[in-house]
């Protein structure tokens, strides 16, 4: 990179001292072109050498940070817990799936780096110890992912004159009321040092209607309210708050809603000629992208280490969708001719 740098000034020089005095247009033209061929020669140059431009995955855009992540086991939670250690975080991924939990944080690395906590996000002293946990570890906590979430008793849903009540406050407890307690606890370790970074798992269900069961709805549109609020009063005290909106995934959570809402039972016969059904349905027909890209849990991952990064140090109370376009537009119900 320096090499560069001492490069483009030698050449300015030249340029300078070889042509008139007055500094014209094809004096200019020259000099943006001997920059363009340095920067495609830093762009062809070894791993080893520093980029001008965008950094990649493992550059260590969190490289110190401390940060708790619920729902961590799997999905979404399991990917980004990965990606903020390759971007040089320290992780506590909770969850209540004991086994995959602790797997998880093993393929991570040694307990100085990942570890597991028990979470039950309904539980508001279970919150309050993970963040605990991580600041007794880590003297502190800089990232709190509140991902942890459920659809409910069936994703293929029912007329609202069918809902079932008990359901609902099942999917408020996790989805609206756990993410709640994630935001008072963490604010709770972060205000003190005036700094710090929420995020929360909302869901294109909670942006655009009909597009999700009315529980799940319904909870991942209070997400981002909840968002707001608290990003309207923690700004000043250096803290900030944002959401990520995600569309469909084909992770555990995200085929078994499309099992339900095709009827298929979740196990049996016939199960991985219907997998990959589903697999198609979410990744072909669900999709909005062209040229073959599919939504993942590591692009989902990759938009929340952004968001949790000083890049994004200024940007707080913003809803970020990672949709492919999905919530952005319509088709108009043009009336026959």
């Amino acid at each position: 990179m320096i090499e560069l740098e001492l490069a483009f000034v030698k050449i300015c020089v030249r340029l300078a001292t070889t042509s008139s005095v007055t500094y014209d247009t094809s004096t200019s033209s020259r000099m943006f072109r001997a920059m363009r061929l340095l920067l495609r020669a830093a762009g062809t140059a070894s791993s080893g050498s520093c980029r001008l431009l965008s950094a990649s995955s493992g550059s260590g855009r969190l490289a110190g940070k401390v940060a708790v992540i619920t729902g961590a086991a799997s999905g979404i939670g399991k990917a980004t817990a990965a990606e903020f250690v390759r971007n040089g975080a320290k992780v506590v991924l909770a969850d209540v799936q004991d086994d995959l939990g602790r797997a998880a944080a093993a393929e991570l690395g040694v307990p100085d780096t990942a570890c597991y906590a028990r979470c039950d996000v309904t539980d508001e002293a279970q919150v309050a110890a993970a963040v605990d946990l991580a600041v007794a570890r880590h003297g502190r906590l800089d990232v709190m992912f509140n991902n942890a979430g459920i659809t409910g008793g069936t994703y293929a849903g029912g007329p609202i004159e069918s809902l079932d009540m008990a359901d609902f406050d099942r999917v408020m407890a996790v989805n609206l009321r756990g993410v709640a307690a994630g935001i008072k606890h963490a604010a709770r370790a972060m205000v003190p040092r005036g700094q710090g970074c929420i995020l929360c798992t909302s869901s294109t269900a909670g942006a655009l209607g009909g597009s999700g069961p009315h529980a799940y709805s319904v909870s991942k549109t209070a997400v981002v309210g909840m968002v707001r609020s608290a990003a309207a009063e923690l700004a000043g005290r250096g803290v900030r708050v944002n959401a990520i909106s995600p569309y469909a995934i084909a992770t555990a959570m995200g085929k078994r809603s499309v099992r339900e809402i095709m009827g298929f039972s979740p196990v049996g016969a016939g199960a991985e000629e219907e997998e990959e059904v589903v697999r198609r349905v979410i990744e072909e027909d669900f999709n909005e992208m062209g040229c073959g890209v599919v939504l993942r849990a590591e692009d989902v991952a990759r938009a929340a280490v952004f968001l949790a990064s000083d890049d994004a140090r200024y940007i707080t109370g913003h809803n970020l969708m990672v949709d492919g376009g999905f919530s952005v537009g319509k088709t108009l119900n043009l009336p026959a001719r």
